[in-house]
């Protein structure tokens, strides 16, 4: 049996199924920024926050997909040492922005939800975009922090990466300097920023759902069905997010798989359920021609380099 020809054609499938999932993710992501963005009965702040996130989803997605899709059709699996710190410095700025972004959607929806007469006041326009640039910010903190400890690790070879892209904990096992300190740090930041993000999404639901109680049964439904979406996609993110980066610095062979779903699944499920439990959304994805509304709000594009020093393992 000739296990390199059938090596081969594996990959070749891999290469077409995570080709056709990309795409997809691409155009669900954008199709939502288009539609947001074309259609006057979206301009409230709760979609100008979807459609940053699906815009966040896009870049997420690309700091790893395209690498991982030409691999499997690349003899020699390679990324350059700067290729390698630019896909952890964006894998996790582009994560980052994503927590914060489900963070300030929780608390929309809880001002929309709980102080209905003051909504319009407090979620402005202005409000709206500077919540946007925090996420930014703290998702360039996080991601700072994370490659800052990186680089005072030190790398003695063989430089191959049991995994699919650069990430801190496959990179921890490559280095040859003592790792406890710097592997609890980068855990604690990681670790940190998915628990604080979720309690504060919980604490905002259970606050939203203790408020509904004295409401008609007419309103509880409206208000659970615009929230259902937002709690789906929280569950589908932060679980793997909290599987990986909320333990000791070790590496199970589940990780990659637990990976693909975090940057491959979750990003290409997000416009399937906002898209279906929203009526509004499917309403408006008919794409009625009308006057663009550009939204207020500022995003970074991962960069690449292609000189190959660290080697990669697949799937």
């Amino acid at each position: 049996m000739d296990w390199c020809y059938i090596l081969s054609s594996v990959q070749k499938v891999c290469f077409v199924i995570f080709l056709l999932l990309y795409t997809a993710i691409v155009l669900g992501n954008f199709i939502i920024v288009l539609t947001v963005m074309t259609s006057r009965s979206l301009s409230s702040p709760m979609y100008f926050f979807l459609s940053s996130l699906s815009f966040v989803e896009i870049c997420y997605s690309s700091t790893t997909a395209p690498k991982l899709i030409s691999d499997f059709l690349a003899e020699r699996k390679a990324i350059s040492l700067w290729g390698c710190m630019s896909q952890v410095f964006f894998t996790h700025f582009f994560g980052g922005v994503e927590m914060f972004l489900l963070t300030v959607m929780a608390y929309d929806r809880y001002v929309a939800i709980c102080k209905p007469l003051h909504y319009a006041t407090i979620m402005n326009g202005q409000v709206c975009a500077f919540l946007v640039g925090v996420a930014g910010a703290g998702g360039f903190v996080h991601s700072s922090a994370q490659i800052l400890l990186i680089f005072r690790l030190s790398f003695c070879g063989p430089n191959v990466i049991d995994h699919y892209f650069c990430d801190v904990l496959p990179l921890l096992k490559l280095a040859c300097s003592d790792t406890f300190l710097i592997g609890l740090l980068m855990v604690a930041n990681g670790g940190t920023l998915s628990v604080v993000s979720f309690l504060v999404l919980l604490v905002s639901y259970a606050v939203i759902l203790l408020h509904l109680r004295t409401q008609s049964s007419e309103g509880r439904r409206k208000a659970l069905s615009t929230c259902g979406s937002h709690i789906a996609v929280v569950t589908l993110f932060f679980g793997p997010c909290l599987f990986i980066y909320l333990r000791p610095s070790t590496i199970l062979p589940v990780d990659k798989v637990v990976a693909v779903f975090y940057t491959g699944i979750t990003p290409l499920l997000n416009p399937v359920i906002y898209s279906l439990r929203n009526a509004e959304m499917k309403k408006a994805d008919g794409f009625t021609p009308g006057e663009i509304q550009l939204p207020q709000g500022s995003c970074c594009s991962p960069m690449s380099t292609t000189s190959p020093l660290i080697g990669h393992k697949g799937l």
